[in-house]
């Protein structure tokens, strides 16, 4: 329901459209981390949250960057779910350090100064944001209750979105991702804050991709944990995510794993002496076998290798690709890294 909403209010307001057909169309990692930890912490799903700030310092978000998410959601779900999501980063950074991770806290926020009155600078603000005059007579909630329009003017648009460690797209994205995860009875603040980022230069694909994420998470697509980042890997890439399941020593002559694969990470081309399956769970992958075209990857398929063929696998270029890895016939030996995929290799992949 909420992301069929979602996607009704994209319509009515597609006239933007043109206006950003220069756009991408697919949301940067960056992008994406603020949806998952910003609708995370919406849901108050905490051990989702975990996984989502973690990805977030992975991919290079800054410490205070993502406090900056966790503190803009107080403004739109609530000081307990903000105040919640803080103790739980301070929890994940904690974990993090005693791993030997340091992970980087980035600069602190410009000062922010003005001749003009808070109320001033922020209906300034607000106008620019959405396209509002500023001195549009008050209807609505602000004629019935001026004094909360005086907050929303004063605090939100301007003590809060003056603030420089995010822009002020990331911030209406990490808005309308907090609104479509909480749910029914916040329809309209959906409608007015998905506009402002279509002005904001946010395309309807990407608040379509926005949606799809928010939707997952709260279906719970992937149940699997999100691992911990693989180190730097000759055989991989990009950044990939390891959670093991099943090791060799566990004596069921299998391995099972969850392996996350950043958009466009692939792993060279190899072979198992057992073979391999693959449970697709999650986003867009690819897969390919040594003089074969390379297949798509969708949640729900399996691929089963047999033992010795050569092939690879990977995320496609515009989403991570999640599934679950079980080697098999262990006594058979394990695998054989042969030389990395190239780049025209990986991109001769063509759509049907």
């Amino acid at each position: 329901m909420r992301t069929t909403i979602l996607f009704i209010v994209i319509i009515m307001l597609s006239f933007y459209q043109s206006a950003q057909a220069q756009q991408t169309d697919t949301l940067s990692i960056r992008q994406q981390d603020i949806v998952f930890i910003a609708s995370t912490t919406a849901q108050g799903e905490l051990d989702s949250l975990k996984i989502s700030l973690a990805r977030g310092l992975d991919n290079g978000m800054t410490v205070n960057e993502i406090k900056e998410v966790l503190v803009h959601a107080y403004a739109y779900c609530g000081f307990p779910r903000s105040l919640r999501a803080l103790q739980t980063f301070m929890e994940v950074l904690n974990e993090r350090k005693a791993q030997g991770i340091i992970d980087t806290i980035g600069r602190d926020a410009s000062p922010v100064t003005g001749s003009q009155d808070k109320y001033t600078r922020g209906a300034e603000l607000l106008e620019k944001l959405s396209g509002a005059p500023k001195d549009a007579p008050k209807t609505g909630y602000a004629a019935f209750a001026p004094v909360i329009e005086q907050y929303l003017k004063e605090h939100l648009f301007c003590d809060i979105f003056e603030r420089d460690l995010l822009t002020w797209q990331e911030r209406e994205l990490a808005t309308v991702s907090i609104l479509s995860a909480m749910g029914k009875g916040v329809e309209p603040m959906l409608k007015s804050h998905s506009a402002i980022c279509l002005r904001q230069g946010i395309t309807e694909s990407q608040l379509q991709q926005m949606a799809a994420i928010v939707n997952g998470l709260r279906k719970g697509d992937d149940p699997f944990a999100l691992g911990t980042l693989m180190p730097d890997n000759p055989n991989f890439t990009d950044k990939a995510w390891l959670q093991g399941y099943i090791a060799p020593q566990d004596g069921f002559g299998c391995t099972v794993a969850n392996v996350t694969f950043a958009p466009g990470c692939r792993n060279s081309w190899h072979s198992h002496k057992g073979g391999q399956i693959l449970l697709c769970t999650s986003g867009k992958g690819y897969y390919q076998e040594k003089g074969k075209p390379i297949q798509l990857l969708l949640p729900g398929n399996v691929v089963k290798i047999a033992p010795d063929v050569i092939h690879w696998h990977g995320a496609a270029p515009d989403s991570e690709f999640t599934h679950i890895a079980i080697g098999t016939q262990l006594d058979k030996g394990g695998v054989t890294w042969l030389e990395p995929v190239t780049d025209e290799e990986y991109n001769s992949y063509e759509e049907k």
